[in-house]
């Protein structure tokens, strides 16, 4: 059996319960239900962080937010440009690099975030053969660009200048993907499909059907966008279909994080507490959709805890190579082709920088641990929840279980690294 293809699609500020395969119940989304229908749906796994560039960083190097290079959106010491920003450099190995070691042609296409132009941090450095999209998160912010990298070339649409809207980028990474797909469908292929829908701001050719809804003009825009990402699944899953490809594709689908806002038409996050950026399960928690025919049992749905750690050491588990030692995460394969696997003794962690001052969370079997902003590493005690009981983290119980609290403590002190670029007890006046 050849290797498999892999594809991963991470949209931007989704929401845990916009499909509807998650509940969702007013933007249908049905080539997304279809694809759940024929995958394993979790309904318990987790970002890389609750903000953009870090849950990135998390995915491509297996390492959590408290060991992977960048661990928040802007730097508090160093990083390039005036937005600070800190680029993975060489000694950073990416799922990319790992997947051109036994010879996967390898692309990605949309929003990188972890490198600036010329930096070491560009994806055609980081083992990406084809790139094609935003390096930078506020570049990202408008769909009708100037310009967008091509590899390490600027690429320029003069169409879009003096606020102009003619050309509309997702539309542009959609069609990028779906030739790397037509060029690349003789060769295993690592396409990495970091999406911008449905992130602010919010821009889109075309807000039908959801022009007459009596909903705030962003809300409109937002409930297109969702419906824009669902027909970009359709087209690269039909376009397997068609090379003949799809049941030996790999494909991942999920949020880099929790919706920017709850989003009240659409209940975007559920019963889960808070949204993107916080540390709360609305903060990171995603829908996550694993299609694999005759790999993967079809229409299952897995409560196994995972997050994007997990990633790179489940490829490099599938493909038959050694991950990096220094990694944080797991392979779940036992568990994608539905074989008992028992992961619930290990922790899961999260940390960040900004928003406040340094935040943390972590998750051991049920228990959920979440420390609010503080300056120094141990300023503000721990929150605790017990998940089992209390999905929307409503009840702190830390007083309760002073044995688990110490043990979370022992951990989240020691499992992460210092970083020179986020010192803890620096406020990122960023946000």
């Amino acid at each position: 059996m050849p290797n498999p293809n892999i594809i991963f699609i991470i949209c931007d500020d989704l929401g845990y319960a916009d499909l509807g395969c998650y509940g969702g119940s007013v933007i249908p989304t049905p080539n997304l239900d279809r694809l759940a229908q024929e995958s394993m749906r979790f309904t318990q796994c987790y970002t890389g962080s609750p903000i953009c560039a870090p849950s990135r960083s998390v995915l491509m190097t297996g390492q959590h937010s408290g060991n992977t290079r960048v661990r928040d959106n802007f730097g508090l010491v160093g990083g390039v440009g005036d937005q600070n920003r800190v680029p993975l450099e060489p000694e950073d190995f990416t799922v990319a690099e790992l997947l051109k070691t036994v010879g996967y042609t390898t692309g990605i296409t949309g929003k990188w975030g972890l490198g600036e132009p010329n930096t070491t941090g560009v994806p055609t450095r980081k083992g990406f053969d084809d790139w094609f999209g935003y390096l930078n998160q506020r570049h990202a912010h408008t769909y009708y660009p100037e310009s967008l990298w091509r590899n390490e070339t600027r690429i320029d649409y003069p169409q879009n200048k003096d606020g102009r809207q003619s050309v509309y980028s997702h539309d542009l990474i959609v069609n990028f993907a779906l030739d790397f797909i037509y060029r690349s469908a003789n060769d295993p292929f690592f396409l990495y499909l970091p999406w911008t829908l449905p992130h602010g701001g919010y821009e889109i050719p075309d807000i039908s059907p959801w022009e007459d809804q009596p909903w705030e003009e962003n809300e409109k825009v937002y409930a297109a966008m969702v419906t824009r990402i669902d027909n970009g699944v359709g087209q690269i899953v039909g376009l397997l279909q068609e090379l003949g490809i799809k049941d030996n594709t790999l494909l991942f689908f999920g949020s880099d994080h929790g919706a920017a806002r709850r989003w009240k038409p659409f209940n975007s996050c559920g019963p889960l507490r808070g949204s993107k950026g916080d540390m709360y399960e609305g903060g990171m928690r995603t829908p996550m959709i694993v299609h694999w025919p005759g790999h993967i049992p079809a229409n299952q749905v897995s409560d196994q805890i995972w997050y994007y750690a997990d990633f790179l050491p489940t490829v490099a588990d599938i493909v038959g190579v050694d991950p990096p030692e220094n990694i944080d995460g797991v392979s779940i394969l036992p568990t994608l082709r539905g074989e008992e696997q028992n992961l619930s003794d290990r922790f899961l962690y999260w940390e960040r920088h900004a928003g406040g001052g340094f935040k943390q969370a972590a998750r051991w079997q049920n228990w959920k641990a979440v420390r609010p902003p503080t300056e120094r590493l141990l300023d503000e005690p721990l929150e605790l929840y017990n998940l089992a009981e209390d999905i929307g983290e409503t009840t702190n119980i830390a007083d309760q279980h002073p044995d688990l609290i110490k043990k979370f403590e022992t951990y989240m002190a020691s499992t992460r690294t210092d970083s020179p670029n986020w010192p803890i007890g620096i406020k990122n006046f960023h946000g």
